[in-house]
């Protein structure tokens, strides 16, 4: 009788794939934090030098214009946008694309395939989620800081990732895996939030064209249309109507990213059999002279050489491929660049006071206190409740460790700040300045704090991984 259960050779092959592909992401994200904190440290210093800070706000404030006759592609509400809306509301937007796109590999392939894999990392960011927000509420009832509560919420990827990195092999794949996805579930949350908190006055005509659109790429994708150009520049649409429509654009970004088709043109069955007949048409008694110099090919072997690239082109998914080719833009630019512009703050002109007080205070305990408690108390209500399994080579005290990590939410806490204080005028500077701080010292203690406990709670000697080939 036939069955669809896979064999155990089977089962271990995709388990390797996947924990293959998730230890590369880890990878990219580690080393895309160092350049984090390069802009982050570099903005602070920059921000509190007199004369060249000034230099530094007036930069970001200058107008950025995309046009052509009297209209302007980067204008919300027929304004034009600044250097700092351009990177906040459209670099973003970018940024937002590539998460969603991760999201949905995760959700189709990844950690998030399987609800088994899945369960544990996301009920530990349900409750890094939800603790913070609670403290946060705790301490601003009642004040004008209390739309922030959002705001230790986050955990970002990019630097709870290079922290574990900062321990190498000492630290299981399997705690790294838990980390990552539980980061991504959190990001799902942060858009849900974005979307539902950090709307304005809606204009329903640009909603209805930029779902029209929307229809328009889920057709495209239903219909099998692979072209990447096609996806973006209908997404560029739809991005600007989200700009002008009282949604915050970044929203459209995820959305225009869950229209990209996961499947390739040509099956791999089809592209190795394009593969062996083109380079059976290279005779054998042509090895040397292709061998030992370097010139122009002929039109011939040009031809062929494009058919295998084509091929190559048609066998990776447009999902795939235009994650991977974004991923060193958002890493290595567009990350750090937001950092650098939104993580400016005046320290000369603060009270040190106010660390222990007000909407800093609130964040930073958000940050340290809530996610910690949060993660770890429904990490460990779902193990104890028989729901899912511990992280493989991993105790109690390293998932404590790994939970202080989740504390470090810096580049989306800090989007979430601008969304929450940045239109309330001078007082909202201030809040919003008072906001970073906090953000910054919450995330700093959670990853020195994370470090600390994980260097006490690792083994000292390397972890024996069947995973190391893949350069985590």
């Amino acid at each position: 009788m036939a069955t669809n259960e896979q064999g155990p050779d089977q089962q271990t092959n995709k388990g390797y794939h996947i924990m293959y592909s998730a230890a590369q992401a880890i990878k990219g994200h580690a080393s895309g934090g160092n350049l984090l904190i390069l802009a982050t440290v570099l903005a602070l210093i920059i921000a509190n030098i007199p004369g060249i800070n000034q230099y530094y706000i007036d930069f970001w404030n200058q107008e950025v214009r995309l046009q052509v006759g009297d209209f302007n592609v980067f204008s919300h509400g027929g304004e034009p946008m600044s250097v700092l809306d351009f990177i906040n509301d459209a670099l973003m937007a970018i940024f937002f694309f590539s998460v969603g796109l991760e999201i949905k590999r995760e959700m189709l392939v990844g950690e998030l395939s399987s609800i088994k894999q899945a369960l544990l990392p996301i009920m530990g960011a349900c409750g890094g989620m939800l603790f913070p927000v609670l403290i946060f509420f705790a301490l601003a009832a009642g004040t004008d800081y209390v739309g922030g509560a959002a705001i230790p919420m986050a955990t970002d990827i990019a630097f709870s990732i290079g922290v574990l990195a900062m321990l190498g092999s000492r630290c299981p794949v399997s705690l790294k895996v838990f980390l990552t996805t539980l980061a991504v579930a959190d990001d799902i949350g942060g858009i849900i939030v974005i979307a539902t908190c950090y709307s304005t006055h809606l204009e329903l005509m640009f909603l209805v064209y930029a779902a029209i659109l929307l229809g328009v790429l889920l057709l495209g994708s239903a219909i099998k249309i692979k072209s990447k150009m096609f996806y973006i520049l209908v997404g560029m649409v739809v991005w600007f109507l989200f700009l002008n429509s009282g949604i915050h654009p970044t929203i459209a970004g995820v959305l225009v990213a869950f229209c990209v088709p996961a499947t390739p043109l040509y099956p791999p069955k089809k592209y190795v059999q394009v593969i062996r007949k083109v380079v059976g048409q290279f005779d054998e008694k042509d090895d040397d002279q292709l061998a030992d110099r370097c010139t122009i090919l002929d039109k011939e072997r040009m031809n062929r050489l494009k058919e295998i690239e084509s091929a190559s082109d048609k066998v990776i998914s447009p999902l795939q491929d235009l994650e991977d080719t974004l991923h060193p833009l958002v890493n290595y630019i567009i990350i750090p660049l937001f950092a650098f512009a939104n993580a400016g703050i005046f320290l000369l002109g603060l009270d040190p006071a106010t660390i222990i007080e007000g909407v800093s205070l609130a964040i930073i305990l958000g940050l340290v206190v809530g996610k910690f408690a949060g993660i770890f108390a429904f990490t460990w209500l779902t193990v104890k409740l028989g729901w899912a399994p511990m992280p493989s080579e991993s105790n109690w005290k390293m998932v404590a460790s790994v939970s202080m990590l989740g504390g470090i939410g810096f580049t989306v806490s800090l989007f979430i700040a601008n969304l929450s204080f940045g239109a309330m005028g001078a007082h909202g500077m201030d809040l919003l300045n008072h906001a970073k701080l906090g953000i910054v010292i919450g995330s700093l203690l959670s990853g020195v704090l994370g470090y600390i406990m994980l260097s006490r709670t690792l083994p000292h000697t390397t972890v024996p991984d069947e995973y190391e080939e893949a350069g985590v």
